[in-house]
Order: structure tokens, then sequence, then C-alpha cells
């Protein structure tokens, strides 16, 4: 059976960079803690290239920002949704998520669940 990940692109102002690992960190505790197979959080690195489209453009980032590219990997679709399920309900979550304290728009991150078709 095929793995399903959850992935995220965020634009994130490089000035937020730390708050925003740091919060990645706790936030990777609590889908693992869940059951979550792996959590990842990169930050671009190399994004001025020349063949396609370029992440910052795709992300609609802003001057001072940079893309962050996350992901989460599960068993399957259904172990997602019982993972989330639990995530939703730790109260460490709604912690983290306190928009006064959010260290990135939440309304500009792209989000969607993938089915894993190709793994080597």
């Amino acid at each position: 059976m095929p793995n399903y990940v959850d992935g995220f692109v965020v634009p994130v102002a490089k000035k937020n960079l730390a708050a925003y690992f740091a919060m990645a960190r706790k936030a990777s505790k609590i889908w693992r803690e869940h059951g979550a197979l792996s959590y990842r959080e990169c930050v671009g690195e190399d994004l001025a290239v020349k063949l396609g489209r370029p992440f910052p453009r795709a992300a609609n980032a802003k001057p001072g920002e940079t893309v962050v590219l996350a992901w989460i990997e599960y068993k399957s679709r259904a172990h997602r949704d019982r993972v989330n399920a639990k995530v939703m309900k730790d109260p460490r979550l709604a912690e983290l998520c306190d928009p006064k304290h959010c260290p990135f728009d939440v309304k500009r991150m792209a989000y969607g669940g993938f089915e894993v078709v190709v793994a080597a």
C-alpha cells in the first residue's frame, strides 16, 4: 500500500524564520507522537531557477520572504485522517496556532493531501 503525504508551501518573512522553525519543531513532536511516520520542514535555498515557475513566484512571496516546503508522511489516507483527528484535539496545537503569535500568514499557505505514487 502506498504512503500518503500532506504537503505545504508557505511564504515566510526571513526575519520570522527562527520563530517559524521553533514552532515547526514543536508541531513535529505533536504529529509524531500521534503517529505520523515523518515530518519535514525545509527552507528555500536555491530558488532563483530559470526552468519552470520558481517557488517564490508560485507562492506569491513578497520581498523579504522566502518559501518553506513541508510534508508529513502517513501510512495511508485513513491513517492520516486518524492522526490528524488526534492532533486537532491536542491542546498544544491550539497554543501553537494562536494568530497573535503566528510567524506566517496562514491564509497564504498552500496545502493538500497526496497519495505517493513513486517512492525510490
